[in-house]
């Protein structure tokens, strides 16, 4: 697995921000099922850009947590077949690595919603993570039974992890 993370916010985690992304994205990618080693590309930035971000590709004029952009045109989730029929678009090309997509994290979210659902900043960050690599993989939240699925799954993965809401920082 190849996880890329590029921090451009200038924020300063009291965590080791590319392990704890890159443990959670190889949690999700067993968790799932990936048949393949995976690349996942991840930006850690600014509200102002993340803003820039949804608005572009979204439409939507307004700051967010995250953003996930699925490289795999999923029918069903976590079927990674789907990429079988586009290997130009879904595989590296020197590595071989099923390229699942990029996700964007907003520093300033991470921070004001660890406070607000008092816990800590690793957990909200790992748990970003986990939810946009869930999204990586076909899922959404469209409706109540989605939603239900994809929160027991983050649950799941991140109690798996020993992050629970009571989880330090360091």
């Amino acid at each position: 697995m190849t996880c890329y993370v590029e921090n451009e916010s200038g924020a300063k985690f009291a965590f080791d921000e590319k392990a704890l992304i890159g443990q959670v994205v190889q949690a999700v990618l067993e968790a799932e099922g990936c048949p393949y080693e995976a690349e996942v590309n991840v930006l850690i930035t600014d509200g102002e850009t993340i803003r820039r971000y949804n608005r572009e590709y979204r439409g939507i004029d307004r700051e967010t947590d995250v953003l996930s952009f699925p490289n795999v045109p999923f029918e069903r989730e976590s079927d990674f077949s789907a990429a079988e029929g586009c290997e130009a678009d879904c595989f590296q090309p020197d590595s071989g690595e099923l390229i699942l997509g990029d996700i964007i994290l907003c520093a300033g979210r991470i921070e004001s919603q660890a406070e607000a659902y008092g816990h800590s900043r690793k957990r909200e960050c790992a748990f970003l993570v986990a939810h946009s690599m869930l999204h990586l993989c076909g899922y959404d939240h469209e409706t109540e039974e989605e939603a239900a699925v994809m929160e027991k799954k983050q649950e799941d993965l991140l109690d798996g992890l020993g992050l629970t809401r009571d989880c330090r920082d360091v």
